[in-house]
């Protein structure tokens, strides 16, 4: 009978350390070039433009696990209540993040995708413009949260996502990219923490 507990004992420390091993092997180390996960469309969706595409980085299992894990050491020191994403991609980096915080996310939209009473904040892309709404009865005021979009190009989504947020109240304490397109100026526009995945300087 104590050999057979024994073994019981035993047989649950082994497996205690293998499943302790192989979370072990998601968590990434060593450094990441992410510029490989990213493709490049000149002129695309206009003249003049070069599309930076993270498809292959969501389609890449070591590179999101990678990404989550860059972004998640560079905020886990910040007091985060609440994680916003920016439609759409925003929105497969603010649900990872915040299941990763232990925090709730909510999400910032295009017009017509958000039911209930809004408020709506117009804003400048590099080819065009648009609009992103957030529901007005959502539950951020006095919070701290981390908003997060795929791109920061001229900086117009961002600042029309944080306006949203602290007109209801929220403070907004650092704004995540994955890809920052430095050469269009938009982070000096941004008066919060910007951390970016990847940046491109051309």
């Amino acid at each position: 009978m104590i050999r057979l507990g024994y073994v019981v004992c035993r047989f649950m420390l082994d497996c205690k350390r293998a499943l302790s091993g192989k979370r072990k092997i998601l968590v990434q180390t060593s450094p990441i070039d992410f510029d490989k996960y990213i493709s490049s469309y000149p002129n695309f969706p206009k003249p003049g433009i070069v599309f930076r595409d993270i498809s292959p980085l969501l389609a890449s299992a070591k590179g999101m696990n990678c990404a989550i894990d860059k972004l998640f050491a560079q905020i886990a020191s910040l007091e985060i209540d609440l994680v916003a994403g920016i439609e759409s991609r925003g929105f497969l980096f603010s649900t990872l993040l915040a299941a990763r915080l232990n925090v709730g996310s909510m999400m910032i939209r295009k017009p017509g995708k958000l039911p209930g009473k809004l408020i709506h904040e117009s804003y400048d892309l590099e080819y065009g413009s648009a609009a992103l709404t957030m529901q007005k009865d959502a539950p951020v005021a006095g919070r701290s949260v981390l908003l997060i979009d795929d791109l920061l190009a001229t900086g117009g989504t961002m600042l029309a996502a944080k306006s949203l947020l602290q007109g209801c109240g929220a403070v907004v304490s650092a704004c995540v990219v994955i890809v920052e397109l430095a050469a269009l100026g938009g982070r000096a526009l941004i008066d919060t923490p910007l951390i970016a995945l990847q940046v491109y300087d051309d």
